[in-house]
């Protein structure tokens, strides 16, 4: 059996491109609905930050990207491409083995141009509204052209491809609302000279604390990272950046702008950044409660793709974390996109939920909070491995693997320079499985 649907892609990010390209090529009728006037997401930077640097104001003006000025990525170029549309070197572009924002994006733009999907896009279309109504689902939507005016189309099947990087997640600290200092979130983050010799708490030790920290301590007086991750960091600087500190967690925070940690320090502070990360949202999307978010549990869902009761017609792509990202999203649209067209087929709608519950139940055994649903460490590293068993692809490159090993053990070990240290040289030896020496 193989059918063709009218498939609607909401959002030209990483995940949008991928479906729409897998979804092209299973011989579907796809429209990608893209609020900017660009592909790429959240990798085209945007000087303009949200209207309320918090992101908590519900009326504010957003801005969809999360980029500051000097983002390079934290994961090689080898593990950010497609597997027929690698992430080669340009000789008119970036050449570092992890390069800034600006080359991911050319990379994107390219790949977009190669396999038509600009062609395919709808830009300045903000969707508004997807809901199941009868057979179909109606999108509405506008475009900043037509002004309020919402226009309707009905499609076969929705794939949610908008990403998960706008709206902010902040850190719970009692007396924060009437702390005296600036506040913002990571997501407004764009350069340092606005904290010149000024007192800095960071809050969080995720990419962003791990980039931004550094940056600011070259312009401001002391910068503090709090975190809960790792209490024996307390008190330890930071390698050759003797401005910062880490600290334990904010336990709570006074009028007056003093700060104090949960192990009795404290220090008058001019700006708390929140890199806290970000919460699931889809203020668009009706489904009469069969999909909710609750603590970025986003369900349910099977697999992290299909919810149960409204499988194959809706799906999600590209919310785990902790993994390999480009090849869980090429390997999710894939299945996506031969589950549509009937190649390969879903279990009952009571076997996925059975599914779910059963891994729901597996994370409340191995005390895990709602919020790492969506994470593919520790309980499903073996997920990119089911993805390419059922949709039938060769076993992955094992060199991949250890690649995003050694990036999540430099990143432990908090070695910010590796980005620098590791050449092409380097790189040949982990594919080739040679010993690999770092400089």
């Amino acid at each position: 059996m193989h059918r063709s649907l009218k498939v609607a892609v909401i959002g030209a990010g990483v995940s949008g491109l991928a479906a729409a390209r897998e979804l092209r090529h299973e011989g579907h009728n796809v429209v990608v609905l893209e609020k900017s006037n660009h592909v790429g997401g959240m990798w085209a930077y945007d000087p303009k930050t949200d209207s309320d640097p918090l992101g908590i104001d519900p009326t504010r003006e957003t801005v969809h990207s999360s980029l500051y000025l000097s983002l390079r990525t934290n994961l090689p170029r080898q593990l950010m491409g497609f597997s027929d549309f690698p992430f080669v070197k340009n000789e008119s572009g970036d050449p570092r083995t992890f390069p800034g924002h600006e080359e991911v994006l050319r990379f994107l733009e390219g790949f977009a141009g190669e396999f038509g999907i600009n062609e395919l896009t709808q830009f300045e279309t903000e969707v508004v509204r997807v809901e199941r109504k009868g057979n179909e689902w109606v999108v509405e939507s506008r475009t900043s052209r037509d002004g309020d005016s919402v226009s309707r189309e009905g499609f076969d099947a929705v794939v949610v491809c908008s990403g998960h990087f706008v709206e902010p997640k902040l850190a719970e600290v009692p007396g924060i609302d009437t702390w005296r200092g600036f506040q913002m979130h990571s997501h407004n983050y764009r350069v340092p000279q606005p904290f010149h010799n000024q007192v800095v708490i960071l809050i969080g030790l995720g990419p962003s604390a791990f980039d931004i920290s550094r940056e600011i301590a070259q312009v401001a007086r002391e910068v503090h990272v709090a975190t809960r991750l790792n209490p024996d960091l307390a008190g330890m600087k930071l390698g050759d950046y003797g401005k910062i500190m880490f600290r334990t967690a904010v336990k709570c925070v006074f009028e007056d702008g003093l700060v104090a940690f949960e192990d009795g320090f404290s220090v008058y502070a001019d700006a708390i950044i929140h890199c806290t990360g970000y919460k699931y949202h889809f203020p668009f999307l009706e489904t009469n409660g069969l999909v909710t978010v609750d603590d970025n549990r986003v369900g349910p869902l099977y697999k992290h793709v299909f919810p149960p009761a409204l499988s194959p017609w809706l799906s999600f792509i590209g919310l785990t974390f902790k993994n390999s990202v480009y090849q869980i999203i090429e390997l999710q649209c894939k299945w996506v996109a031969k589950v549509l067209s009937g190649k390969v087929l879903l279990p009952t709608e009571k076997e996925m939920m059975e599914s779910v519950k059963e891994y729901y139940q597996l994370m409340e055994e191995n005390g895990l909070p709602k919020r790492y649903t969506h994470s593919l460490y520790p309980l499903q590293a073996d997920y990119k491995h089911w993805l390419v068993a059922e949709i039938g692809l060769p076993p992955l490159e094992e060199w991949k693997e250890n690649m995003l090993k050694q990036c999540f053990k430099n990143f432990v070990e908090m070695n910010e320079k590796y980005r620098d240290e590791w050449d092409d040289t380097y790189w040949d030896a982990i594919i080739h499985g040679a010993p690999a020496s770092e400089k």
